[in-house]
């Protein structure tokens, strides 16, 4: 582990417990105390009740016991006293602790319908970022006082992207008093059902249509039997059932379900029914990148579509060429919508391509003007539009030593890096970020945040570093943002394979933060994030004949197999690199698929890169591109083109010999 004397993060606990002598068969290094706490976070990951509070005594003088006694009555929190509460809130006030429990037992209180205590707890609650605490609140207020807050309560519970059950409650209430419609929860069902979040739809359209379970069975199960077998009829609830099947089958065959709509139900449909499912047709054909997309598109007006489907309808014009369609799908979008760093510049593009008057034009550039700079990709891309340098900012004034010392001295960032020295990586993250932006209202300034930030890369935690820097509104400090990390073994390895190293980083800096035992979800580990299988692979075609597994994640094991693995990657699309990040993301069949067959149009890859299907390879290939431009100038120190390394992408050539056709 990188930090295994705990010592150094936390000189001013002096007499600390974590001096004890080592028990037998602990790890070395690992001291009585620092074992304790692992064992409670174990018996807290399994419900073990009763282990917990056995343990607890033993970790009274440790800079994590607020963890510890945290675990020990979260397990325990349905059956707790309310006193024994107030004591823990009193105990640790001004803690991540206290404000992550009285986070749980608002949700519990809520679940309760307890709102005697929720209204005496919640303006105590400090960090405001929970949904569900918000909409317990919102039912209460309607539960006691009829308090319509049905705006809120709609646009909440819209953005929830699972099953709750507190915003399902202030829905409910607010439903059944009339102040949501019938057309607001129709609503939820048509996006969530569209978003894939099936659970969340359902337990909608339990709320507008308790009694029609057979027919969601059917529509989700077999949509097109469903559209072809229902008896047509112009009954609401046949006509909302009909869109989800509409919705449900176009994402698997648009066109069929364009078919269907045309041929059999649209006249059936009131207005808002048929411009939603013409929609999310669109929607679906622009994210299989078919051409059919725009014309599905035209059958409503834009002013009629969500922001979501206009997304997918401005991404399929740029695909086309079609910079009128571009503009007009971005001019109907909300003003939040169209205030994203992505429309803004494709907007100033439109304008910029299409005939247009010099107020156009100077539109257009007060549009780049608004978004430029070097903080990402659209960024990047708008200081080069403007014909203006790539080259690193100057660097914020010196962090003096009173502000060093404030940020070694916050107890919040100090028990983050002891939790992220013991291991507890998701502990010690949730507890930085509450300390550098929830803590206090509007969170730590500019100052305060580069303080906190060079705290994290003195220690050598680089996402913290990096994650806890990028928040600074008026000032820039690159060189924490983009710190290079293990900088002699990346370049090395780079130069020897041919590849850029300012690319690797870019790469490394997206995947894991520099995080060397970084292990992803899907089984993904090291700097480099490489699967278990393509590590086999690839070290196999470098010649690492006795890899074994385990090595995956010492750090220049990894980052022999990432680099060789991209190097051949990179290779196999012909030295692409926007291509190249969407294969090691998701693999490199899917964009050999997403750049076309013969005949298919030759596109910026900004382009393209925007109609990359998946929203994480599409938001990845952008992020690595960006880091890999901004490396490059830390790296030369001259002014860089994010354009020049994009370059642009279409149908592979017919006579092109594939290097790495069986890349896994």
């Amino acid at each position: 582990m990188q930090f295994r004397t705990i010592l150094t993060l936390i000189g001013l606990l002096g007499s600390l417990a974590s001096q004890a002598a080592p028990v037998p068969g602990q790890a070395p290094g690992l001291s009585a105390a620092d074992a304790v706490i692992l064992d409670m976070r174990e018996a807290f990951g399994k419900g073990q009740t009763q282990r917990l509070t056995e343990l607890l005594p033993r970790t009274r003088n440790h800079v994590l016991a607020p963890w510890a006694a945290y675990w020990e009555l979260r397990a325990r929190l349905e059956t707790a006293e309310p006193e024994e509460i107030s004591r823990f809130f009193n105990r640790f006030a001004g803690t991540y602790q206290e404000d992550r429990l009285r986070n749980d037992w608002l949700l519990l209180l809520g679940k309760n319908r307890d709102w005697s205590r929720l209204v005496v707890e919640v303006p105590s609650y400090r960090m405001q970022d929970d949904r569900e605490v918000r909409c317990y609140v919102l039912a209460m207020e309607h539960s006691l006082a009829r308090v319509d807050m049905a705006p809120e309560v709609k646009s909440l519970w819209l953005a929830q992207k699972n099953k709750d059950e507190g915003c399902a409650l202030a829905a409910q209430l607010h439903f059944d008093s009339r102040f949501l419609s019938e057309q607001d929860v129709w609503q939820k069902v048509r996006s969530a059902l569209e978003l894939r979040r099936n659970a969340a739809a359902r337990q909608a359209f339990d709320m507008v249509a308790p009694q029609a379970g057979v027919q969601w069975t059917a529509l989700t199960a077999k949509p097109e039997q469903f559209l072809t077998r229902t008896t047509l009829s112009n009954q609401r609830q046949t006509q909302e059932l009909v869109v989800l099947a509409l919705i449900r089958l176009a994402q698997t065959e648009p066109q069929r379900a364009a078919e269907l709509l045309t041929g059999r139900w649209q006249k059936h449909l009131g207005q808002n029914q048929r411009d939603w499912a013409w929609a999310a047709i669109g929607t679906q054909a622009a994210q299989k990148l078919s051409d059919d997309a725009l014309e599905f598109f035209a059958h409503n007006k834009p002013s009629a579509m969500q922001d979501e489907h206009l997304a997918w309808y401005a991404r399929a014009a740029l695909r086309q060429g079609d910079w009128l369609r571009v503009l007009s799908a971005i001019e109907a979008m909300s003003s939040e919508g169209a205030a994203e760093t992505t429309w803004v510049y494709w907007r100033a593009r439109a304008l910029l391509t299409l005939p247009g008057t010099e107020a156009a034009r100077q539109q257009a550039r007060q549009l780049l003007q608004s978004v430029a700079g070097v903080q990402g990709f659209y960024e990047l891309l708008a200081q080069e539009e403007l014909g203006l340098a790539i080259i690193p900012p100057p660097l914020p004034e010196p962090l003096t030593e009173a502000e060093k010392t404030a940020a070694s001295d916050n107890p919040g960032l100090q028990r983050a890096l002891a939790a992220i020295a013991l291991g507890l990586r998701s502990e010690g993250v949730r507890e930085w970020n509450y300390s550098a932006n929830l803590h206090t209202p509007g969170g730590m300034s500019d100052r305060e945040l580069l303080a906190a930030a060079g705290l994290a890369c003195r220690h050598e935690v680089w996402d913290r570093c990096i994650n806890t820097s990028e928040r600074t509104k008026s000032v820039m400090d690159l060189s924490q943002r983009f710190p290079m990390p293990h900088k002699q073994a990346v370049l090395a390895r780079s130069r020897e394979i041919g590849l850029d190293p300012a690319y690797v980083y870019g790469l490394i800096r997206q995947e894991s933060r520099f995080i060397v035992e970084a292990r992803s979800g899907v089984g993904a580990s090291g700097l480099m994030q490489v699967m278990p299988a393509t590590a086999r692979w690839t070290a196999k075609k470098i010649g690492l004949t006795d890899f074994q597994p385990h090595q995956i994640t010492e750090r220049d094991t990894n980052i022999a197999i990432g680099t060789g693995y991209l190097k051949l990657v990179l290779d196999d699309f012909a030295g692409s690199m926007p291509m190249a990040a969407a294969a090691y993301n998701a693999g490199p069949g899917r964009p050999r698929a997403w750049r076309g067959q013969a005949g298919a149009p030759v596109m910026e890859a900004a382009i393209w890169a925007e109609n990359v299907p998946f929203a994480e390879t599409r938001d990845y290939v952008k992020k690595v591109l960006a880091n890999t431009t901004i490396y490059a100038a830390m790296i030369s120190g001259q002014t860089q083109s994010l354009k020049a390394r994009l370059g642009q992408v279409g149908p592979r050539d017919a006579d092109a010999t594939g290097v790495g056709t069986d890349l896994p």
